[in-house]
């Protein structure tokens, strides 16, 4: 595979797109933003702007002439989207696709039966279609919950508001990775093609138990006033199930619930302990960096 030097990024204005975006342009890429018609969003002078029709294949296609490489980080809800954008990208002529994947190993059989994961799955399964006849490859980037973001807005623990959730006991160990640990990933990989060519990329900064990871947040910001939850995981995955079969389920109940089963439940592949670090460059974090990381995000 020819070098790769113009990445086209979609969803860079989200809190990972525009870490990625950071990312690759520290990497030297030359970054073709894609947004909506109606997007106000602003980015850096040295960044491309390409406003697109997601729904038009010319549209998009158009907008992705020339480019060696289209990475995507649309939300949760915008999944569905990357459909018509592997087409688009196919018929433009691009050689690599990275979807938004960014999370639990969907490659895991356990990890594929969540619900939550469908539009990943049929991510995955365009992709791996075009890749069979040659027309495209990709990488998938799994890098587990957002350690940083995960931290500050309570989804991991709240080391501001001192609250933390220990599902099954908090004993299991899962890789976890900060923004900028994925951006950097990301850009690796597409100075990799040959070696991330067809298949997943697995990163973590660290693979720590929740125990052990409010420990070190205690130590930081103090033992005192701290809130701490025992949840059961089956219990908790019985409950998304059941939320879902409302007529009109609660989106916070079932997801969130679905996606900490992915993470935190047995089986589901959460501790990557084969990894691409080194092939990507990320350095696991020591004790004293996580202490470090949880510092800063005190700080914010």
């Amino acid at each position: 595979m020819t070098t790769i030097t113009k990445v086209a990024l979609a969803g860079a204005a989200g809190n990972l797109g525009s870490a990625i975006l950071q990312g690759l342009l520290d990497a030297g890429f030359q970054v073709t933003v894609l947004t909506r018609n109606a997007s106000t969003h602003s980015f850096p002078s040295n960044v491309n702007v390409s406003p697109v029709d997601y729904d038009s294949i010319d549209s998009l296609s158009s907008a992705l002439k020339g480019q060696d490489a289209v990475v995507s980080t649309l939300a949760s809800l915008a999944l569905s989207n990357q459909i018509p954008l592997i087409e688009a990208a196919v018929k433009a002529g691009v050689k690599r696709f990275i979807p938004s994947e960014f999370g639990s190993n969907t490659l895991n059989e356990k990890a594929r039966q969540l619900p939550v994961y469908a539009d990943k799955i049929k991510v995955q399964d365009a992709l791996q279609k075009e890749a069979d006849a040659g027309r495209l490859s990709y990488t998938i980037v799994v890098n587990g919950p957002f350690l940083d973001w995960g931290l500050k807005v309570g989804f991991i623990g709240s080391v501001k508001g001192k609250k933390i959730d220990l599902y099954d006991g908090g004993e299991r160990v899962f890789s976890t990775t900060s923004l900028p640990s994925i951006a950097k990933a990301t850009a690796a990989a597409l100075k990799h093609p040959e070696e991330t060519k067809n298949r997943a990329v697995y990163i973590h900064d660290t693979a720590i138990t929740l125990k052990q990871l409010a420990a070190i947040c205690k130590e930081v910001v103090g033992e005192d006033g701290w809130t701490t939850n025992y949840v059961s995981v089956d219990e908790m995955y019985n409950n998304a199930w059941a939320e879902l079969k409302k007529p009109q389920p609660n989106h916070n109940v079932f997801v969130f619930g679905f996606l900490k089963t992915g993470i935190w439940g047995e089986g589901y592949g959460a501790h990557y302990e084969r990894n691409d670090n080194a092939l990507l460059g990320i350095k696991e974090l020591g004790v004293a960096e996580l202490r470090e990381l949880v510092t800063n995000v005190a700080k914010e």
